[in-house]
């Protein structure tokens, strides 16, 4: 798909707008379509990350969560393939979900962490810890949320952000608020691309087959019929074309392109103390891969999800409220490697929370699915948040979650597993939370047990098949801390994270492979008037690439320095400018593939 004439199409439109409205004034109301991450989220570590920490990233969910995160991640090169270590967990283990709905990929089980931009949404979200009682397949080690709000109100805001950088690389992003009392939109148009052919630090290679480029479209709409009800659709599309870097050792000539679409709408009434909302998605992923670029043969894989959803809250009191939750999930997936077939599950959540009196509350769910393709464990959640006292909460949750066999575990043609079934955890933690002024410092500590692991494995055919055989323990500690300041008339923000994390089968000392021991982040940021600047640090220990521990990839220290000035032009008009890899570290987080050396990006950032 190729989205020039769409986006041309629609910046002409808005262009329109942009001369027919300019009054601003304040918003009344703001909704969203993720009620779980809002209501049953108090006894588990939920960090938010804001515009601000946004604006000093790259474009990709990648690169934000990375340096500001305990997560650890995997890339195969700048701009290839990302996947995340959540917790000591794999990538299939940790959910992404789009304004409340579990996007995951069908084919893979995953996520591709390079191919979502953070400027496409108003809000990001970390919630740690289990979560597949609300979302679902996958959210073991945690769940990231991507939220586009809708505000009521008299409002017209836009921005135009353009980026250049090392490596010819360019990003453009539009972004549109608009609303008036009955009536809300937000659009979001993004491109990225770049030769990416950095050298090779230490060596005398470099990049040669790693260009890409990407165009998404994401919009948000919301009309309010009256106060009791509110339709909302929201709407994503993204095209994009990566040619696969080799390695130190191999070179590569082939190329992925991708294109995927969400769409949801939603219809929520409020009649007293009931909130129902109906919602109606669909999603469709599809692929091609070609082993060499320059010829027209490829593989290919496209799966199609609708999804019907309805969602009844009941305030019983003010101190307690009660949802129900009923869903239907339909996939119907083709591709060259894999059976054509059809799946449906059914399942059914009900969730509590209660606030026992203003020190103590506590949450409680339970999820049961139904389907013929797989045996589906009961799951359940249990918390409980305690202010002990003003500057100090402590946070108790337990936990049983799934995984749920993807399309290429179950119907890969000559190796499928129809017979598997899904990954099961157990898991508790405890979280410490220390608030004084403005320093927050929040310490968990958790345990997950994981059973029926999914793993890939010879038969006695010499055939390569999916089996459930692996069982893991996992616990570890982890750390954020947030402390602001007003200094000489200006602001100053330090932030930081720590993660120490062991995962192992059942029965061996090693670490799982590309599970670090230790992970730390910092960053301190100032800003005084129309200026500011940051510095921030990622450090990742050593991490293993063989499974008996032998082979490891060297612990890596990686910083980035920046700054800005805002002009009083229209409703601002940023300039910055940013190093990455400051001290030029030569570094890899998967072996032989080596990341870029210091380099180089400036931004133009209108606000009008």
């Amino acid at each position: 798909m190729k989205l020039n004439k769409i986006i041309l199409s629609l910046l002409l439109l808005m262009c329109q707008i942009v001369v027919a409205q300019t009054d601003t004034i304040a918003l009344k109301e703001v909704i969203i379509s993720d009620t779980q991450l809002r209501d049953f989220s108090t006894t588990q570590s939920v960090q938010v990350l804001n515009d601000s920490v946004i604006s000093k990233n790259a474009a990709s969910l990648t690169s934000l969560l990375q340096y500001n995160t305990a997560i650890y991640f995997k890339e195969n090169g700048l701009g290839m393939v990302s996947s995340p270590s959540f917790r000591g967990t794999t990538a299939s283990q940790t959910a992404v979900i789009w304004n409340g709905i579990n996007i995951n990929s069908q084919l893979l089980g995953q996520t591709d962490f390079n191919v979502l931009n953070t400027r496409d949404f108003s809000t990001i979200s970390v919630r740690a810890g289990g979560g597949s009682v609300a979302y679902g397949s996958s959210a073991i080690g945690g769940s990231i949320h991507l939220t586009n709000d809708l505000s009521f109100g008299n409002k017209f805001e836009n921005s135009l952000r353009a980026d250049y950088g090392s490596y010819n690389t360019l990003g453009v992003n539009y972004h549109l608020n608009a609303s008036s009392d009955n009536v809300s939109a937000t659009a979001s148009i993004s491109h990225n691309s770049s030769d990416n052919d950095y050298d090779y630090p230490d060596t005398n290679q470099k990049n040669e087959n790693g260009e890409y480029y990407n165009t998404s479209i994401n919009t948000a709409f919301a009309y309010k019929v009256n106060a009791e009800n509110i339709f909302r659709f929201y709407s994503y599309i993204f095209d994009g074309e990566r040619h696969f870097s080799g390695t130190l050792a191999a070179s590569s000539r082939s190329k992925y392109q991708d294109t995927n679409t969400r769409n949801l709408l939603e219809w929520t009434g409020n009649y007293g103390k009931f909130t129902s909302t109906l919602k109606g998605a669909y999603l469709n992923e599809k692929y091609k891969y070609f082993e060499n670029k320059t010829n027209n043969i490829y593989s290919f894989g496209e799966v199609k999800t609708y999804i019907a959803r309805y969602d009844l809250t009941y305030d019983v009191t003010d101190a307690i409220k009660l949802n129900t939750i009923l869903n239907y999930t339909h996939n119907d997936g083709e591709g060259s490697d894999i059976e054509n077939k059809k799946r449906d599950i059914g399942s059914v959540s009900l969730l509590m929370k209660h606030r026992l009196n203003s020190r103590l509350q506590y949450e409680f769910g339970i999820r049961k699915e139904v389907t013929d393709i797989y045996e589906s464990p009961v799951l359940f959640s249990l918390g409980t948040n305690i202010s002990v006292a003003r500057f100090y909460d402590i946070k108790l949750n337990a936990s049983r979650n799934f995984r749920i066999p993807t399309y290429n575990d179950l119907y890969w043609a000559g190796s499928g597993n129809p017979d598997l079934n899904p990954e099961t955890s157990y898991q508790a933690e405890i979280g410490n939370v220390f608030k004084v002024n403005s320093f927050t410092l929040s310490i968990t500590g958790y345990y997950i047990k994981l059973s029926e692991m999914l793993r890939w494995v010879p038969s006695s055919s010499g055939i390569w098949m999916p089996e459930n055989v692996g069982k893991v323990n996992t616990y570890g500690i982890e750390t954020i801390l947030n402390w602001r300041k007003k200094i000489g008339g200006g602001s100053l923000e330090f932030a930081g994270t720590y993660a120490y994390t062991v995962s192992r089968e059942d029965g061996t000392s090693d670490q799982l492979i590309y599970v670090p021991f230790h992970k730390a982040t910092a960053s301190l940021a100032y800003s005084y008037k129309n200026v500011s600047g940051y510095y921030r640090h990622l450090f990742n220990g050593e991490v293993f690439t063989s499974s008996d521990n032998f082979y490891k990839i060297d612990p890596y220290n990686v910083s980035s320095i920046g700054a800005a000035y805002t002009f009083k032009l229209l409703s601002g008009f940023d300039v910055g400018f940013q190093v990455n890899n400051l001290w030029n570290a030569a570094y890899q987080n998967v072996a032989v593939r080596p990341m870029p050396g210091r380099n180089y990006n400036m931004y133009l950032n209108f606000k009008f």
